[in-house]
This record gives C-alpha cells, sequence and structure tokens, in this order.
C-alpha cells in the first residue's frame, strides 16, 4: 500500500457518528531505539488532532500504526469506519493518469450510484423486495454524499492548484504536483478519519488557505502532523506532543495550538524546577557525607587522657553517621532526566542613531528587477516579503554584502557588523559541529570583527547538546544543521541580523523562543519569509514587498 492510494480500514463505507480511531499504550521498537513508548490517543468523529515533536520522535511511524500499515511492538489500535492516509512520500513510478486517481478514490462512490440505479430500476418493475434494496442503496448514497462527489474533487484540484486534466498522465508531474492531486481527492472522499503527513508541503499561500478551510470543514476527524504553525493554529484542537518529558511519556494537550504553548512552557517549567531541586539536594547531602568522612579521619579523635573505651565508642558513632549519609545519599538520586535546553539569545549591540546600511534604486540582473530603495537603522525591524523569484534572498545578500548589485548604490556603515542566516548550510560535512563553530569564531577575531572576549561557547546559546556538537555535520539532522547556522549567525555579535526563512528545519518550540528572542533584541533585524505564522508574530513591523515588476519601492522607517 502506497501513500498515493486511500487505504479503508475494518468498513467499506464511512461509520460516521459510530466511527472510532483508538490506540492505548502504543509502543514501538526498532533494535535498541525506541521509537514511540505509551501511546494513548482516541479520535472521535469532527475532531481535529495535531501529532507534534522533533524530527526523529515518530510522529510518521504513528500515523502508518494508526492506519493499520504498520504494527506496534506493543499496545493495541481499534478502528471502525473508513480511513485515508497521505504519506510525505510520493511514488516515482506511477503509469497512471490524474483521472485514474480520482476513480481509484471515488469508487465506493460510483458503486453506490450504479447500485441505486439498479435498485430503482427494480423498485419500478416491482421485484419482491426491491423497497429495502432500493432504501439501503439511497441510505448509503446519501451517506457517501455520491451525487456531488465529482465536483467536490473538481473544486479541490482548482483551491489546491492542482492538475485539472484527467487525461494527464502522473509521470509526467513534478512531485508537488502529483502530491496537490492526492491530496485534493483524499479531501473530497470524505472518509470518517483522513490522517495527513506535512500536508502543507508544496503548497503555495492560496492553496494553505484553502486547504485550511477544507481541513476545519472537514465532516469526518483529522489527524495532521506538521511543523506548520498557523496550520496548527487554524486547525487541531488537540495536540499530542512526542517530544521528551520528564516521565518519558507522551503528554496530550487541549485547548488548540495556544493550549499547547501554554501546557508545554509549563511542564518544561517544572521539569526544570524539579530537576534543580534534586541536584541541589544531591549535592547538599554530597557535602554532609564529605563533612562525615573528614570527621571520621581526623574529627573524633579526643584529647590526651581519654580512655580507649570513649576513644572507639566516638569512632563507632562518626562511623555510623557516615553510613547513615551515604544511605541517605543513595537514597536521594536525582531521578528527574536532565530537561531539554533553551535557547538563550546572545546580547547583541546597538548603535543608536547610525544607518547600518542603505540602499539607493538597487537592483540584480535577472534576480532582483524590482529597484529597491531602504534605510535601516540600529534597532530597526523589517519583514520582506513577495512570491518566490522576487529577489528576497537576493536583497538579503545585497545588504550582507555578499552580493554586489548591478544598479544602484549600497552604503554600509564602516564598522557596522551585518550577518546573513542562508536558506542552506554550507559547513563540511566532515568537520565536527563543535569545530566549525570554533573555526568561524577565530576567523571573526582574526578579521577585527569580534573580540577574543566577546566570544560565546557553543554550548551557551542552548542549541545544541554536548553529544550534537561532536558529531560531524554530516551527520546532523536537518535541524541540527539550522541549528549550527543560527549558533555561527549570532556568534558575530551582529548590528544587523539577516534572516532568510529562519523557521526552516527548527522546532515549534525554539521558533517561538527565537521569534520572542527577535522582537526583545537591541539589533536590526530582517526577516524575508513566507511562514504564515511568523508574519502574524509580527505583523506589527514595517513590511517591503517585492514584485517581479520593475518599480520603485521605499521601505517605512520604524
Amino acid at each position: 500500500m502506497t501513500g498515493a492510494r486511500r487505504k479503508t480500514m475494518t468498513h467499506n463505507h464511512p461509520a460516521r457518528s459510530r466511527a472510532q480511531l483508538t490506540c492505548s499504550a502504543v509502543r514501538v521498537q526498532r533494535g535498541e531505539t525506541v521509537v514511540l513508548d505509551g501511546v494513548d490517543l482516541t479520535v472521535s468523529p469532527g475532531s481535529r488532532w495535531a501529532i507534534v515533536g522533533e524530527n526523529g520522535r515518530g510522529k510518521s511511524t504513528l500515523l502508518q500504526v494508526l492506519a493499520g500499515l504498520l504494527t506496534s511492538d506493543e499496545g493495541r489500535v481499534q478502528r471502525i469506519g473508513s480511513l485515508a492516509l497521505a504519506t510525505q512520500e510520493m511514488p516515482d513510478q506511477d503509469e497512471r493518469t490524474v483521472g485514474d486517481v480520482i476513480d481509484g478514490h471515488l469508487a465506493a462512490a460510483r458503486a453506490a450510484l450504479r447500485e441505486l440505479d439498479d435498485a430503482t430500476a427494480e423498485l419500478a418493475d416491482g421485484v419482491p423486495g426491491s423497497d429495502e434494496k432500493y432504501s439501503a442503496a439511497l441510505d448509503l448514497v446519501q451517506i457517501l454524499d455520491a451525487w456531488d462527489a465529482d465536483r467536490r474533487v473538481d473544486v479541490a484540484l482548482e483551491g489546491l492548484g492542482a492538475q485539472t486534466d484527467r487525461t494527464r498522465p502522473l509521470a509526467t508531474l513534478s512531485v508537488g504536483q502529483r502530491y496537490r492531486v492526492r491530496l485534493a481527492v483524499l479531501l473530497s472522499a470524505g472518509d470518517d478519519f483522513l490522517l495527513l503527513d506535512e500536508p502543507t508541503n508544496h503548497l503555495d499561500l492560496s492553496a494553505l488557505e484553502f486547504l485550511t478551510s477544507r481541513l476545519r470543514a472537514y465532516p469526518g476527524a483529522v489527524v495532521i502532523v506538521s511543523h506548520d504553525r498557523a496550520l496548527l493554529s487554524d486547525v487541531a484542537d488537540t495536540l499530542l506532543d512526542l517530544d521528551p518529558t520528564r516521565d518519558g511519556l507522551p503528554r496530550v494537550y487541549g485547548g488548540g495550538y495556544a493550549g499547547y504553548r501554554e501546557g508545554r512552557a509549563a511542564e518544561r517549567d517544572r521539569w526544570e524546577h524539579e530537576y534543580a531541586q534534586q541536584q541541589s539536594e544531591q549535592t547538599r547531602l554530597a557535602q554532609d557525607l564529605s563533612e562525615a568522612q573528614n570527621r571520621l579521619v581526623s574529627g573524633w579523635r579526643p584529647e590526651k587522657g581519654t580512655g580507649k573505651h570513649a576513644r572507639a565508642t566516638r569512632a563507632g558513632s562518626l562511623a555510623r553517621a557516615v553510613h547513615r549519609r551515604q544511605d541517605e545519599l543513595d537514597r536521594h538520586r536525582i531521578t528527574a532526566p536532565t530537561p531539554p535546553q533553551r535557547f538563550t539569545m546572545p546580547e547583541l549591540p546597538a548603535a543608536p542613531g547610525v544607518t547600518l546600511v542603505r540602499t539607493d534604486q538597487v537592483q540584480v540582473d535577472g534576480r532582483l528587477t524590482d529597484p529597491v530603495d531602504l534605510s535601516l537603522d540600529s534597532g530597526d525591524r523589517l519583514v520582506i516579503t513577495g512570491d518566490n523569484g522576487t529577489g528576497k534572498s537576493t536583497l538579503l545578500a545585497v545588504l550582507a554584502g555578499t552580493l554586489e548589485p548591478t544598479a544602484g548604490q549600497l552604503h554600509r556603515a564602516r564598522k557596522a557588523r551585518i550577518h546573513l542566516l542562508q536558506q542552506e548550510s554550507r559547513h563540511p560535512l566532515h568537520r565536527r559541529a563543535r569545530d566549525v563553530y570554533a573555526a568561524h569564531t577565530a576567523r571573526l577575531v582574526t578579521a577585527g570583527l569580534l573580540r577574543a572576549d566577546e566570544v560565546l561557547g557553543l554550548s551557551a546559546l542552548g542549541l545544541l547538546s554536548s553529544r550534537e556538537q561532536n558529531k560531524p555535520v554530516g551527520d546532523l539532522s536537518m535541524g541540527q544543521q539550522r541549528r549550527l547556522d543560527l549558533a555561527c549567525a549570532l556568534a558575530a555579535r551582529p548590528h544587523a541580523l539577516l534572516l532568510d526563512e529562519p523557521t526552516n528545519h527548527l522546532s515549534i518550540t525554539l521558533v517561538d523562543e527565537l521569534t520572542e528572542a527577535l522582537g526583545a533584541t537591541r539589533a536590526a533585524v530582517v526577516i524575508a519569509t513566507h511562514d504564515r505564522q511568523l508574519r502574524r508574530d509580527v505583523r506589527t513591523w514595517p513590511t517591503l514587498t517585492l514584485a517581479a515588476a520593475v518599480t520603485t519601492r521605499s521601505v517605512p522607517r520604524s
């Protein structure tokens, strides 16, 4: 069963109000690695669930378990009703046409209409028992909303910007185009449970808005795996968090995305408080033990003239005190696991009254056709938006000084430190992350851009664990490489921080922490992004929208 086909479980037809999808105590293990453990989930008709967590936490695996494509090592899964699953992967070799995909997903609706036609004919001919057959066929057609099935598909294809030519072979479509075709038919088929893995991939803004509206209006239940905070905020009412917790078990948060953020923050605060308390108690008990041992070695000796019996008695009591403190220390071992790191934004410098960079009618042939006038002062904020290909990344490179404009003028303050976080990581894959960071900061010091006493240790930023720092860059996940890129950008202590799609590959928690930090820093910040939630979070910032047409556009000063 591939992700491009509809997976129906238990019943061939929707069960509607009787539909059920539950799992209890689900555990999945691969070799010595526990992928999922202690997962409990009850998806009721009409509910909207989201599964969140860092890369590698088992989100996609859980969808496959729910769909019945993967059997868990422990636990129980129950499915009643029809179910459709869309995975992230799309098959490379597929000889079907767009119409074949639509026909496959609407097969139940087509069969129900044929059965109704047959029952109608028999009823007209007075065939015995035809009235019951007709009533059952009509009920099924109404449950499936079969009369409207093809129209729903056409609307969804248009809304998602998918290929509408039903004779078009899938093999001639891009991965994104095939994905949108599949998503359109799944949204239209009307299954009891719709399971979607990162459904916002390959969608532009209008398609994202259409998807959001359809998921909110979907007649069945929806379970999505996504890092798209806007989708989570607009659709999900309950979130299952697979990230680490104090007891190692997943957490369920109600109240939508806002409830998840509040609950997750409270959970993390409790975890850190408990860990700190246990550490403090462990330190105190260890100190008590050390003092008791010191007394046993030297402090028990009485003054000269004291009898041997008194000395022996005192020695025994001190030894017993040492044993008591050792037992107490053993009983109070630290049971709370080490909490995950928090991102710590370094203090970035301000240069009050200084214009850090200014452009006058700047253009780059073939890449930035819209002449840009802007002035970025210390502490300014700016969001750059525009369709793909309008030159957002190019403009950031010009501002950073890594790309020369082919027209117009660029003026930069002589001692201004301006650093660009690019979309793609460019570090040597064979070098350890900590060595890459150390070499980067050393170059900054050598170039006179940073004083030696300004260099931050990589651990101080809370972006990579010690274990991750010791890995070659090529062994890091995309999210971890992105964290290393961010660390290098912040290490420069820039007066102006330029960020190109900064939320790419980052966890929800880190994005929230980074967004808050960017709003508070004294440095100037420029963001180019399509991230809908990030744009909502910085909606009060001045905005520069780039267009393909050659027009002059000035940036409002903050």
